[in-house]
């Protein structure tokens, strides 16, 4: 016996979700109705699609991404469904753990304690150096945004973290140090970055002793100090980027020759985008499900395979500063951005804004 369709308020009772959310998630292609009626616009479910309903509306309720939630909905792996829900969790429970820093710092301004607390931390100078080298290229230029202009430093138990983004491309390193003190990240301005590089560079053997507080960024090489003061500025959140990242669907991955890729890149078709009036070349990557890496053209068509716009420029930067023979390319799809990895580490990637084909 054929079932009777649900109108899209029945839907809305028996699922929780409110009609305006019903339609939000018809239009991000999310939650398609069965039909459309052509005349009316009015929008028409089944009733198997009460329990997706169910489910993106208990995920909605939990904070989950966008992007998680289109990936828990299109499949019905429920391993994989386990996992953006293992995943968002541990971005949930990081996130508290923010919180409650956060709020620790405040009681301790209201309660006028003007203790310090100074992080001391060392590394060998050579990681120190491959590390701001690895995320300069991403450092912000754009004065209506001088926050931007800025190289976040990350100290967490046991590593630094280095941070550049300027909106269209973020760039992260880390290394392995030893760490003294709590975890404390302070935005310094870029020119305080570069001093310090110019040390490292005068002499690059031996470790690099760092002090970070709220006061600032201090490195010491056998005597010789540069000292910057923090920026105050809220530094966007990358970790929440890149966990969001980890939550949506499983990326295609290519290995890829850099020297070769570079030499494509070279001939390869662009596209021609304007953005405020500045024209820039975007290159079309696409990714098949062998891990098969080309450069096509706008109008080549997709098959099944993964496609990506990235500005050509952005990629040849990152493709020089991770500073490889060979990297791992991560496509998501058009609306992902490419992620840029070292196969031999980890801690040390870059991510491209998608430009929309």
């Amino acid at each position: 016996m054929e079932r009777e369709p649900l109108s899209i308020g029945e839907l809305a009772r028996a699922s929780g979700l409110t009609v305006s959310a019903l339609r939000f998630y018809d239009r991000a292609r999310v939650l398609v109705p069965a039909w459309v009626d052509a005349h009316t616009g009015y929008r028409w479910y089944t009733t198997d699609q009460v329990r997706a309903a169910r489910l993106v509306a208990g995920l909605r309720r939990v904070g989950m991404p966008l992007a998680g939630i289109t990936a828990a909905v299109a499949t019905a792996d429920p391993a994989v469904v386990h996992g953006l829900l293992d995943a968002h969790l541990r971005r949930l429970e990081d996130g508290l753990a923010d919180a409650r820093r956060e709020l620790s710092r405040i009681r301790a301004l209201l309660d006028h304690e003007e203790t310090a607390m100074t992080t001391r931390l060392t590394l060998p100078r050579t990681a120190l150096a491959a590390a701001f080298d690895a995320i300069r290229f991403a450092v912000g230029t754009d004065p209506e945004l001088p926050q931007l202009a800025t190289v976040l430093v990350d100290v967490g138990a046991d590593t630094l973290t280095l941070v550049a983004t300027d909106r269209f491309r973020l760039a992260v390193a880390g290394a392995p140090a030893v760490v003294t003190g709590p975890s404390v990240r302070v935005p310094v301005p870029v020119e305080v970055a570069d001093r310090i590089r110019e040390l490292l560079a005068a002499d690059p053997a031996g470790e690099a002793t760092l002090t970070v507080d709220t006061d600032g960024v201090t490195v010491e090489i056998d005597g010789a100090r540069v000292t910057g003061q923090p920026v105050d500025v809220e530094y966007p959140d990358h970790r929440r980027l890149v966990l969001d990242r980890v939550a949506a669907a499983p990326a295609r991955r290519a290995t890829v020759d850099v020297p070769a890729l570079r030499a494509t890149l070279g001939g390869a078709p662009t596209v021609v985008r304007e953005h405020n009036g500045t024209r820039y070349e975007v290159t079309v990557l696409s990714v098949d499900d062998r891990g098969g890496l080309t450069v096509v053209g706008d109008d080549a068509p997709a098959g099944d395979d993964v496609r990506i716009g990235v500005n050509r420029e952005f990629l040849l930067d990152a493709l020089d500063a991770a500073d490889r023979g060979q990297l791992v390319l991560e496509l998501d799809g058009p609306i992902t951005p490419l992620a840029v990895r070292r196969p031999d580490d980890e801690l040390t990637f870059s991510l491209l804004m998608p430009i929309k084909l």
